[in-house]
């Protein structure tokens, strides 16, 4: 890996486009190394637990309303949707809207976690939309979903962007655009402007993530995908982007990130810099084997503790007889979905589904009576509404503890933790303590995910669904990646049964 110095310049520098982190990005993804074994079987991985939950949500209202508006752009030649048959073709744009959208909504896939917050698999859907609709093959295919992942895990490795409060799509934007640039074979100029592009059209707020959470939430993603899509297709077409996109003088660095908390201080906005690592020139794409997947439906910072909450709850027994209980953990987890927030909707029983998977308060005290997590029961209004669960849920807090603060950044993948030390006091003055680093099915944890948790995964979540031949079939297809034709990624798309979707009956502007 090469690690690149990002900073904000002048316009008088007249900074080289070589020298530019948009330029280094579309090398990387330009450079035409093949994908390796090991990284190849976790893009089949991914691609399955990506169908998993979209398929799983596509009754949900954010997804019926994403396909409604996907719908009102077929076009013959286009991209299929998640359960539509694969003659059912709009166009690739509208595809990753509506396919992102219910990759997203459970908050059930993969994560990666570093500087700033990341699912690396949201570039699969408009990756996986613009091959089908320029009838890209399998290897193709693996390439462009291999570029998504590497810049947008090395992004995360290297530019925080929640500290100023930008939500993380704003990664997405430039990983896509470099993807689909993979994809498509095209040449870095055309590469760097749609980075360039990517960035600049989705840089937006982390409010989507704060106080009263709404289904944005869901949408946020699918929005990123769709503007890479456009992106390259106007790049393709010749036009330009705001330049240089990172570093210029009126840019996000110098303007939103650590440019103008140095101005703010009175410092100059041109000296913070941020190290970014990209591989060298034929150098293997490998950062997927960085990210790891979720077993529960959830915030990624609650899937320890959910676990944990699995094995504590047998010691505690009487859940009336809590005083309180502590979750002694990192800086994200306090202040993103923990007591730090300071939201009182993470408290509220009446709260969303997407706060409530923002509550760690909540998460927890569900999983510790129940013992278990369902992507649904658990989240439903009568569960978060039950009296013994809300006494419960309103005697849990968080503390940031700088040792978990420090585990959570290190680089040390031996040391890097997302979990808590978990203080629980009971009323008769006992105190029962436990801690777990990572969740059981992290590459490190107790039960790593491999390929038969992935398909275990798909099953348990599509089998009341799909009929068995057809999830056979999407199984035995995707496993055959590399190997796929044009024709056979038209398939990679699992089908539901005639009359399973349900559609949105509102009529928007399409």
């Amino acid at each position: 890996m090469e690690i690149h110095d990002v900073h904000a310049h002048r316009s008088k520098d007249n900074l080289k486009r070589e020298d530019q982190l948009a330029w280094k990005i579309a090398a990387v993804a330009a450079d035409e190394v093949e994908v390796d074994a090991e990284a190849t079987d976790m893009i089949i991985n991914r691609i399955i637990d990506n169908a998993s939950v979209g398929i799983a949500s596509l009754n949900r209202g954010p997804i019926k309303s994403a396909r409604a508006m996907a719908n009102t752009h077929m076009r013959p030649g286009g991209a299929t949707l998640f359960g539509a048959p694969a003659d059912h073709k709009v166009c690739a744009e509208w595809a990753a809207w509506a396919n992102g959208t219910a990759v997203r909504e459970l908050d059930f896939h993969d994560t990666f976690l570093a500087a700033d917050y990341s699912h690396p698999g949201d570039n699969i859907p408009p990756v996986l939309a613009v091959a089908q609709q320029c009838g890209k093959d399998g290897r193709d295919l693996l390439r462009g979903i291999a570029t998504g992942y590497e810049i947008q895990v090395n992004l995360v490795k290297g530019i925080c962007l929640h500290e100023h409060k930008i939500d993380h799509i704003a990664h997405i934007g430039p990983s896509a655009s470099a993807a689909v640039g993979t994809l498509l074979g095209l040449d870095t100029e055309v590469i760097f402007q749609s980075v360039q592009q990517g960035l600049h059209t989705t840089i937006t707020t982390r409010q989507s993530r704060k106080g009263e959470i709404s289904t944005w939430k869901a949408f946020a993603p699918a929005y990123a995908g769709k503007l890479a899509i456009e992106a390259v297709d106007r790049c393709m077409r010749g036009e330009g982007a705001p330049s240089p996109a990172y570093e210029g003088e009126d840019g996000p660095i110098s303007y939103i990130l650590n440019g103008r908390t140095a101005r703010d201080k009175g410092e100059s906005p041109y000296e913070p810099s941020y190290s970014v690592p990209l591989p060298g020139a034929g150098e293997a794409k490998r950062a997927i084997l960085d990210t790891y997947t979720k077993e529960h439906s959830a915030e990624y910072q609650s899937q320890a503790l959910i676990d944990l909450a699995f094995r504590m709850g047998k010691e505690v027994g009487d859940f009336d007889k809590v005083k309180s209980i502590v979750l002694h953990t990192s800086h994200h987890t306090h202040y993103v979905i923990g007591t730090g927030a300071g939201d009182p909707q993470k408290m509220d029983p009446n709260s969303s589904r997407e706060t409530l998977d923002h509550s760690i308060m909540y998460i927890f005290a569900v999983a510790l009576q129940d013992g278990e997590w369902h992507h649904v029961k658990s989240y439903a209004p009568e569960r978060a509404q039950r009296a013994d669960t809300v006494r419960l849920w309103h005697k849990i807090s968080t503390i940031e503890d700088p040792d978990w603060t420090r585990r959570y950044h290190s680089r040390d993948p031996n040391e890097k933790a997302f979990g808590a030390r978990v203080v629980v006091t009971m009323e008769d003055g006992r105190v029962i303590e436990d801690e777990l680093g990572i969740a059981n099915a992290h590459p490190f944890g107790a039960r790593p995910f491999g390929r038969p948790e992935y398909i275990k995964k798909f099953k348990t979540l599509t089998d009341d669904i799909l009929d068995a031949s057809e999830s056979e079939r999407f199984l035995d297809l995707v496993q055959q990646l590399p190997n796929l034709s044009a024709d056979q990624v038209l398939q990679l798309n699992p089908v539901v049964p005639a009359g399973s979707l349900v559609e949105n009956p509102a009529k928007g502007i399409f």
